[in-house]
């Protein structure tokens, strides 16, 4: 992305690409399904942005560095809590995202969905 990076909209807004896991692309290599951001009336860049399986694994991955280590090796109690905050930002709405965030975590299906209900019952 040579010379996007220069521009002080693209320094502001490439965190938050970062963090869902989007690609930036100059405006004139957009696609039809990204996303261009337009900034004081000019087109400064384009979001590429992650099929919804690929965003899971990428919060699953951002969620072991921010724990600084792998989410299996989390006690139940952080598992709940990474079940909880996985929850509320979608994971189990995409396809086998229960799942997958099972075999991040190092458990059952079965345990996914009590910890889910858990939830709902409290």
């Amino acid at each position: 992305m040579t010379g996007l990076g220069d521009d002080p909209f693209v320094r502001a807004v490439k965190p938050l690409v970062d963090a869902m896991g989007g690609e930036m692309l100059p405006p004139h290599a957009a696609g039809k399904d990204d996303v261009v951001l337009t900034w004081e009336g000019v087109d400064v860049l384009a979001v590429r942005l992650p099929q919804l399986a690929d965003s899971l694994d990428h919060i699953l991955a951002a969620m072991e560095r921010r724990q600084g280590k792998p989410l299996a090796d989390l006690d139940r109690k952080e598992k709940q809590e990474a079940v909880r905050a996985l929850e509320a930002r979608g994971a189990f709405a995409v396809r086998h995202g229960v799942e997958t965030v099972a075999g991040a975590l190092g458990v059952s299906r079965f345990t996914v969905y009590n910890y889910l209900n858990r939830e709902k019952s409290s």
